[in-house]
């Protein structure tokens, strides 16, 4: 048998540890072998394949962030008018199962090619933790590791000079990473895409951190986050190509007026990439090298048009239309557990 793989999206921490648990499966168990498609969707559409061997090489990419294939993006129109395109490459490679790595859109290219008679399994991969039917994705314990690494340094400083210290974190439509990230580094206000904030209220909450005696304050903001409606002014920021929303940068707004209201000395940092980049975490590897295994096994057992899923202790296979369906967002119980220790 011979399988094909691709990353597809935003690189992420974990990436190389799910091409090696595919590679060193098909190969170890299975006597098949790997081609890898570079950069995403496109490689894939221009024929642009490697040979992945079972070798030492394979095997040092366990320790590496990003990925060794490269990823990019590919818009939509141009993915599904190349299916013609994509089909004579896979035929002309021999392949007989696809497996693609990626996030939401990435897993809606996998279903489009499932759906048109291509064997596919998916592997779902964002920092965000957003797709939905699975814990878990990959990438994500490693942004958050990153992001509260982040706030405990904010914290001496803050305190150092009396300030109120902004940390803006990545999140476009959901809030996991500033929720776990806010809740473990102990910062004194989170905000999150999934629930518009009132700017009265997180003043009041600073305020009374200075009136009680602690000098500083910390509070993490998603990207993605927008201000109640006719509470302050604030201009969303307009959508590329891909239908991705760009950002003018909330933490910096809600920053100014905190300023503008409380005379406080407000200092405002984007984390912005350095959460996507570097070394993933134990918890990471292991997650993506058992995506890896499993939808290399999945690949060889003939299953189609399924996403490799972990539910509790296990990986499983769910249907690519219930990966794809709707995005996995905060529930209001998980933020109300963080709520409880604002201020």
């Amino acid at each position: 048998m011979r399988i094909a793989t691709l990353t597809s999206g935003g690189d992420c921490p974990g990436l190389n540890a799910v091409i090696r648990g595919i590679v060193r499966t098909a190969s170890s168990e299975f006597g098949s072998t790997v081609v890898g498609y570079q950069d995403g969707w496109v490689g894939l559409m221009e024929d642009r394949r490697v040979q992945l061997y079972d070798d030492a090489a394979i095997d040092k990419i366990l320790l590496r962030g990003g990925t060794i294939l490269g990823t990019g993006r590919l818009h939509p129109d141009k993915f599904k008018a190349g299916i013609d395109q994509i089909k004579e490459n896979l035929r002309e490679a021999e392949v007989d199962a696809l497996i693609p790595i990626g996030g939401e859109g990435t897993l809606k290219g996998a279903k489009f090619l499932a759906d048109n008679g291509i064997p596919v399994i998916g592997v779902p991969k964002t920092i965000d933790n957003d797709v939905n039917g699975t814990d878990y994705t990959f990438g994500f314990d490693t942004a958050v590791s990153v992001a509260t690494d982040a706030i405990d340094r904010l914290h001496t400083t803050a305190e150092s000079h009396n300030r109120v210290m902004i940390m803006e974190v990545m999140g476009r439509h959901v809030g996991w990473i500033a929720l776990h990230a806010g809740m473990a580094g102990g910062a004194h206000y989170t905000v999150i895409p999934e629930f518009p904030f009132d700017i009265n209220q997180i003043c009041k909450a600073m305020e009374r951190r200075f009136q009680m005696g602690e000098k500083y304050g910390i509070i993490c903001v998603a990207e993605g986050a927008l201000p109640k409606e006719g509470t302050m002014d604030f201009k969303e920021g307009e959508e590329d190509e891909f239908g991705h929303k760009t950002f003018n940068g909330i933490g910096q707004v809600i920053g100014d007026e905190i300023h503008k209201r409380l005379g406080h000395d407000v200092r405002t940092m984007v984390l912005g990439h350095i959460q996507r980049g570097g070394t993933p975490t134990a918890f990471d590897r292991v997650l993506a090298t058992r995506y890896g295994v499993a939808a290399a096994r999945a690949a060889h057992r003939g299953e189609s048009g399924k996403c490799v899923a972990l539910h509790g202790e296990h990986i499983e296979l769910i249907d690519l239309e219930e990966a794809v369906g709707t995005l996995k967002s905060v529930p209001l119980s998980r933020y109300a557990t963080a709520q409880a220790l604002f201020g």
